[in-house]
């Protein structure tokens, strides 16, 4: 809840799906028949049948933009209408020649993959890449307009434009001249938050009015910020907005405090950052959205000197385009996975003139874009109806290339809880959803089916690798010895800790998960093609050697000789790390150590959480050796992401959510002369030189056998940093209702990356 990036860390969806037992509306249907088809996909009519396919779904925020949303679900929601102009296949890899198909195996089945475009990619001999796309030319929005090449040119200026602020990263890809057309200009809202608060000073920029219209409605935005932030704490016995503040990490406010007064703390502690303050200490809204005029802001003002147009951006002809890139940026193919918007919906066509570096809006100022961010309209299998009463309406797409969904309508149902998600299943008012899936989970899916299965008549189950995995782990600011995080003592000091955290994962898991989970041994989803497998050379188990590098555990060890074998080798590296030890036990630190440290598990106060076990055993072991273990159990998980920031904790428990791309930088890159640290990098103050060296490499090669290997290298550095402790690799579920829904049309071999809605088109109900 206290931050976007914690609730990337503690969830990572890759299906934003839940469902509720509420009776889903009759669908509604659009205004306009549509033309008929102009492209070469097989014909096929939407079926008779009128029953909309029900989907149950998280709260939607309404932002059904495919530039601007900002939760998995309300991306879901324009994801039905949108075409991509990159797709990519079961495994995570892109479609690189989509009009005629690309045929490509996965589990022994040979798959035909379709797309709008092809890609060619070109590495130059002065290090440029070229990236030249083509596109079909006879795909048509859902409203009859023709797609070209100048609705992509028209979505790629809407991303990189210097006011906007949504998701995308496209202006990070080192495309020739991005730099030159995004300097020289800032948004007016940056500009009044960085001259901060305390009065207007004249400036060529904006005017005092404006000044202190901004100020005003930051006041009323933040004092309602703050509220949130202090009713969300009376569930955790706050009676008051002090005693919600003091919850929440920031103590001493008198006990007659406001939610403005609270709002000013938080501002003072954040140094006037707003930005930063929004998306850290959410408790649900961001600041922006709370503001009453804040799009008045988001126009851009000219500070300096700017180009007109992207160099590298080059119309070629009406359905095709060259992308430039200044050096290879093997992230960069996942960034031009963008939904190919229509320029005469989200923008102005008059305003579209790429001869004369106009785009199809104003530059920095997006505010036509912004107007349509509750209505999407695209080439997608589904044309959005309405969003009402918790429901969102589709009706099929019948001009879509690949041929009209064979089911007219499909609804998005809100609801919340997992019981209601099951429910909803069996008492026939949803056909799809996604509770969480544990051991219970599994259990009231058999028992609801009634054969020990969680596949049967009532309910059909699909099991996929969560596209994230979860971890303990470790800040070397905190977790150290003489205050010197690098050393071979301080890693020595990690390791004893690790060992124990380790040996513990595979009972833990079972406990919570049972089967649906697996432990892993490098800090990185199963689901990355970078992920090292067992069989590959070099594979190690995580923390099982001494400190003379000798394995420690061997085949046949009883559970009660593995732990033994972990406490022993621990006490060996506690050892190494300067500790004193007597008769089997720790019985002084070294300098800038300690005999005691604190975990934190954001376990909700009880112990909820899958990790929770291994705190426990851990805690207990090193007990036996003069180590104390303090388990902090967070009510509110928030609050453990202040603790790490603050470094009052030195481990804790979490899971990161992944991406297609093993791209390491944000996570683990420490900076250097040329590059800013990744924003994730605080946590655990990572800062080894080869590593900022591997993944630099890996970044800068389209080889990936090559980027593999350096990849390995950087987990090799992570794991002797032992500053996380992989742990668990999740499954999530996707439960279909067997009765209503024909499953020989849904997509066959779902994946993390290929999932259930892939081929939506196709499916059927019963």
């Amino acid at each position: 809840m206290k931050k976007f990036l914690a609730m990337l860390l503690a969830l990572a969806m890759v299906f934003a799906l839940a469902a509720c037992g509420e009776t889903a509306p009759a669908p509604a249907q659009s205004d306009t028949a549509a033309p008929a088809a102009s492209n070469d996909a097989p014909a096929q009519e939407p079926a008779a049948n009128d029953t909309p396919l029900v989907v149950g779904y998280d709260a939607f925020n309404s932002k059904f933009s495919p530039f601007f949303s900002e939760t998995a679900y309300d991306q879901d929601v324009w994801t039905m209408t949108q075409l991509l102009l990159l797709g990519n296949d079961r495994t995570g890899g892109m479609i690189l020649k989509g009009i005629e198909g690309e045929t490509i195996e996965y589990n022994g089945t040979p798959y035909t993959y379709y797309g709008p475009a092809d890609v060619t990619i070109t590495e130059n001999d002065d290090g440029t890449v070229f990236y030249d796309f083509v596109m079909r030319d006879d795909l048509v929005f859902s409203d009859g307009e023709p797609v070209t090449i100048d609705d992509v040119i028209f979505s790629l200026y809407v991303l990189a434009d210097p006011t906007y602020d949504g998701s995308s990263s496209l202006f990070s890809v080192p495309i020739e001249g991005m730099e030159a057309y995004r300097s020289g200009m800032d948004s007016l809202a940056n500009l009044i938050v960085a001259a901060g608060r305390d009065g207007y000073v004249e400036n060529e920029f904006y005017t005092e009015e404006q000044y202190n219209a901004f100020w005003e409605d930051v006041a009323q935005a933040g004092a309602a910020f703050a509220q949130e932030i202090a009713d969300y704490c009376v569930a955790y016995g706050a009676t008051n907005v002090s005693e919600g503040a003091a919850l929440w990490g920031f103590d001493g406010l008198p006990a007659d405090a406001t939610a403005a007064d609270f709002f000013d703390m938080m501002y003072e502690a954040y140094e006037g950052d707003l930005n930063n303050l929004s998306s850290t200490e959410s408790a649900g809204s961001s600041l922006w959205s709370l503001m009453e005029n804040y799009d008045a802001y988001t126009v851009g003002v000219q500070t300096g000197e700017s180009a007109p147009s992207i160099t590298g951006i080059q119309k070629t002809g009406d359905y095709s385009m060259r992308v430039v890139l200044t050096e290879v940026d093997a992230t960069a193919i996942y960034q031009f996975a963008v939904a190919i918007a229509p320029l005469h919906y989200y923008g102005d066509a008059s305003l579209y003139d790429y001869d004369n570096n106009m785009f199809g809006f104003n530059k920095g100022n997006l505010s036509i874009v912004r107007d349509k961010t509750t209505q999407p309209v695209g080439a997608g299998p589904y044309k959005f109806v309405k969003f009402e009463n918790g429901v969102v309406n589709f009706e099929a797409n019948e001009l879509y290339y690949k041929g009209a969904p064979k089911t007219k309508y499909l609804n998005f149902l809100v609801c919340y809880t997992d019981d209601d998600k099951l429910n909803g299943v069996v008492t026939g008012t949803i056909d799809i959803t996604d509770p969480s899936f544990s051991k219970d989970a599994a259990a009231q899916i058999s028992s609801i089916n009634g054969n020990d299965s969680i596949d049967g008549d009532v309910i059909t189950t699909s099991l996929v690798d969560n596209l994230g995995y979860g971890y303990i782990g470790m800040s070397a600011n905190v977790i150290n010895v003489n205050k010197e995080p690098a050393s071979d003592a301080s890693k020595a000091l990690r390791k004893g800790l690790g060992t124990i955290f380790a040996v513990y994962r595979g009972v833990a898991n079972d406990s919570y998960y049972g089967d649906a989970a697996s432990v892993i041994n490098y800090p990185i989803s199963n689901t990355s093609w970078a992920a090292p497998r067992p069989s590959d050379d070099g594979y190690k188990v995580a923390f099982s050697t001494d400190v003379d590098g000798n394995d420690i555990y061997t085949a046949g060890m009883t559970d009660a000789e593995r732990y033994d074998a972990a406490l022993q080798t621990a006490l060996g590296w506690f050892e190494k790390a300067g500790y004193t030890v007597e008769d089997g036990k720790l019985t002084a630190a070294p300098k800038g150590a300690s005999l005691e440290y604190t975990a934190g598990i954001p376990a909700g106060g009880n112990g909820d959480h899958p990790a929770f076990m291994i705190l426990s055993e851990a805690k207990t072991a090193l007990e036996k050796i003069g180590m104390n273990l303090i388990i902090k159990d967070y009510a509110d998980s928030s609050q453990i992401w202040t603790d790490i920031e603050a470094e009052n904790i030195g481990i804790w428990t979490a899971a990161w959510g992944a991406t297609i791309d093993p791209d390491m930088y944000q996570i683990y890159f420490s900076g250097d002369e040329n590059h800013a640290a990744g924003g994730s990098n605080y946590m655990y103050d990572i800062n080894d030189a080869d590593l900022n060296q591997y993944i630099l490499d890996a970044r800068a090669s389209l080889d990936q056998t090559y980027r593999k290997a350096m990849y390995k290298a950087c987990l090799d550095i992570i794991i002797d940093w032992a500053v996380e402790i992989p742990n668990y690799q999740r499954q999530n579920c996707i439960i279909f209702s067997t009765e209503r829904v024909d499953m020989d049309t849904v997509t066959p071999d779902i994946t993390t990356f290929y999932n259930w809605y892939s081929e939506i088109e196709n499916i059927e109900l019963n």
